[in-house]
């Protein structure tokens, strides 16, 4: 899994009018927190929405369109209250080409070597309105691509390791800058049909930027690869960190971490029945850090109760 493979995204900024196969899926991901970690936000622009209920069902029923499962998914993370929107559209929503991304009233546009995104979305379940705009300034796009399952049929290409962002909404009032991460991931089939679970994460350092990447195959099969970009955009390859388990979740849902140094968890972000966000604060050769972590149990994903309460959080809309 360390050794690099073409991703078939294109050398420079990704394309969002690229092809999504039947069944398979294509997201486009974001995420920044300021310096202290008291205010992040992350967000994912999805094609074939692999985590929704309707897709899911959709594709049981052979009726597997990924342009009709469409969504830009926001975890908004401030110091006094958090929000979360999802609402999937169908492919009557969605306008695309190679530097822009349109769902609903939310979008995404690549200009002048940086990524505007611009929101109007409504958080679940109480509908309150996250509105303004983000920007995302790369200090240089990694061109390589990695597969992640011994097959090839899932792909990530950390596009942009190392970036600054800026915040500015309206609704809620809330301005912040800091540290920045963009990413594309892309696959021939549904995450459950090939993965039990995986954790990733990444930590901005001053010197580099050092992401880990572990999955668990469905046939139990485990691969793992650790990177370290630099300023220039240099990547080199590191030996897997050890893991350690962070404290257990309100859902008992697993999250192993991966570091070289002692890390300890200041925020949990996400909660839910299959997956966890969260906030870890590391310290590595007398330097303090901040690591973004999620961890993904598909196995959980799977069972027919936890695609029953999906629906709370992710409304669809025709």
């Amino acid at each position: 899994m360390c050794s690099a493979a073409a991703d078939g995204f294109g050398l420079g900024q990704p394309r969002f009018d690229v092809p999504v196969p039947r069944g398979g899926y294509r997201w486009w991901y974001v995420d920044g927190m300021n310096a202290d970690g008291s205010c992040g936000i992350v967000i994912i622009a999805f094609i074939g929405s692999v985590f929704s209920p309707y897709y899911f069902r959709a594709r049981r029923r052979g009726d597997a369109d990924p342009l009709n499962h469409v969504a830009i998914n926001v975890g908004l993370y401030g110091p006094r209250r958090n929000l979360w929107a999802m609402t999937e559209r169908s492919r009557r929503s969605l306008e695309r080409d190679s530097d822009s991304f349109r769902v609903g009233p939310s979008r995404l546009d690549w200009r002048n070597g940086r990524l505007e995104i611009d929101l109007n979305e409504r958080s679940a379940p109480l509908g309150l309105r996250i509105s303004g705009r983000i920007v995302v300034k790369p200090s240089f796009l990694n061109p390589r691509g990695f597969p992640l399952d011994a097959a090839g049929r899932h792909r990530w290409r950390p596009v942009a390791p190392d970036a600054r962002i800026v915040v500015d909404l309206n609704r809620p009032r809330l301005s912040w800058h800091g540290d920045g991460y963009i990413d594309t991931n892309a696959g021939e089939r549904a995450l459950e049909d090939d993965f039990a679970r995986w954790n990733w994460s990444r930590a901005a350092r001053q010197s580099e930027t050092v992401i880990t990447y572990a999955v668990t195959q469905v046939d139990g099969q485990d691969r793992a690869l650790a990177l370290a970009f630099d300023a220039s955009g240099a990547i080199g390859e590191r030996e897997l960190p050890p893991e350690h388990q962070l404290p257990g979740t309100l859902w008992r849902v697993d999250r192993p971490a991966r570091s070289h140094s002692a890390s300890v968890l200041l925020r949990t972000l996400e909660d839910t029945p299959f997956y966890t966000r969260s906030v870890l604060a590391a310290e590595a050769d007398d330097e303090q850090f901040l690591m973004m972590h999620e961890s993904l149990d598909l196995d959980r994903f799977r069972s027919r109760w936890v695609r029953t309460l999906l629906p709370f959080r992710m409304p669809r809309m025709r």
